[in-house]
């Protein structure tokens, strides 16, 4: 039998073009080396929590047209991220705003927010921004630098923030109103359910194979489909034959509580270097949960090597040029569709996962 599409990942990307391209008339046979579908959002129930596998995944976005879209699929909730930062034994909002800054420093009107934060940041007299300590410390001066930035991203990225570029920082958020919101986006929630039951809506009377290695058994695609939608590692795709793109990993370490609330909070950051994990998520509360126990998941950030699950592209510019080469590769194959974060070697959210599919079905389905 022959497919139109081999579709490579059933995460949003290959869910999406999948239903699309079946909408439309498409055969198509979609394929996943793991035991689950989903991808990175895949939420498995536990006493009835749902449990993101693989990181706290909260929907935002402005775009009405990716939200009326999402929304087809699954209903959401209200919830809106509002997550806490634990220094030592202090406890403080996120996003910086006018919480943080109160619990900081006792001042309570944005303007004395402001001056204190421009008095710190004229004391470091810094004149050269050589690497992303300069960079922190000249937005936001010491106190929010030292207590809520250092430890946090020097876990996150390995290494020392003044081994780490200044670009990885172009901007920090401070906000001088009193809301703990995370994201500024018009529209954000938490599917009712988890996000499983979207991908199984999605991928609905489409045949698919789990515990599949593309590179094991469709290495020859050609065979059995006229294209390839590819969400997997680029790179991978061509045998790493300009070179490897290096990511950043994490672990992840779930564990059950016999308490109906252990943290307070869905998600709780922890930004002294001393703690390893960068932060612990609590999964009841996306949904409001009221079950009599819970589930927390400890994030633990770690180098990437060939083989563990790929999560944040180090976009630098040795990383960025060698991307664009593999790129220059791809464009020969007009039969093979790269997508996705691995397919792309970019960080996506959820709704620019969507935004970027729901473009490539309209070159690729609807020319």
């Amino acid at each position: 039998m022959k497919y139109d599409y081999l579709i490579v990942g059933t995460g949003l990307y290959g869910a999406i073009f999948a239903h699309e391209a079946t909408k439309r008339g498409k055969k198509c046979l979609v394929i996943d080396k793991r035991d689950h579908i989903g991808g990175n959002i895949y939420c498995e129930d536990v006493d009835g929590i749902n449990v993101h596998k693989y990181g706290a995944h909260i929907f935002h976005t402005s775009n009405k047209e990716v939200w009326d879209y999402i929304n087809q699929f699954a209903e959401f909730n209200n919830f809106v991220n509002s997550p806490v930062a634990v220094y030592k034994d202090e406890l403080y909002n996120l996003p910086f705003n006018m919480n943080t800054f109160n619990k900081l420093w006792g001042v309570i009107t944005p303007e004395q927010a402001k001056t204190k934060i421009q008095e710190q940041i004229d004391e470091l007299n810094i004149e050269e921004i050589t690497n992303l300590e300069d960079q922190a410390l000249s937005l936001v001066g010491t106190d929010v630098y030292e207590k809520l930035i250092k430890g946090y991203t020097e876990k996150q990225w390995g290494r020392d923030a003044k081994e780490l570029p200044s670009f990885i920082i172009k901007r920090l958020p401070l906000r001088f109103t009193y809301d703990n919101n995370y994201f500024n986006d018009k529209y954000q929630g938490i599917p009712v359910g988890g996000y499983t039951k979207i991908i199984e809506k999605l991928l609905d009377g489409i045949e698919v194979k789990l515990n599949t290695d593309f590179f094991k058994e469709y290495r020859d695609f050609e065979k059995i489909a006229d294209k390839l939608v590819f969400t997997g590692m680029i790179d991978e795709y061509f045998d790493y034959k300009l070179g490897v793109l290096e990511y950043r990993s994490l672990r992840f370490e779930h564990e059950k509580k016999d308490c109906v609330n252990y943290q307070g909070s869905a998600v709780v950051n922890y930004t002294e270097k001393d703690v390893p994990y960068t932060r612990i998520i609590e999964h009841k509360h996306f949904e409001f949960g009221t079950q009599d126990s819970t589930v927390i998941t400890r994030e633990y950030p770690k180098d990437w090597s060939k083989g563990d699950e790929p999560y944040y592209p180090i976009n630098n510019e040795r990383n960025n040029d060698l991307f664009e080469k593999y790129k220059e590769l791809a464009s020969n194959h007009e039969n093979i569709v790269f997508g996705g974060r691995l397919g792309n070697y970019k960080y996506y959210d959820m709704d620019k996962v969507i935004e970027s599919v729901l473009d490539v079905v309209k070159v690729e389905l609807d020319k």
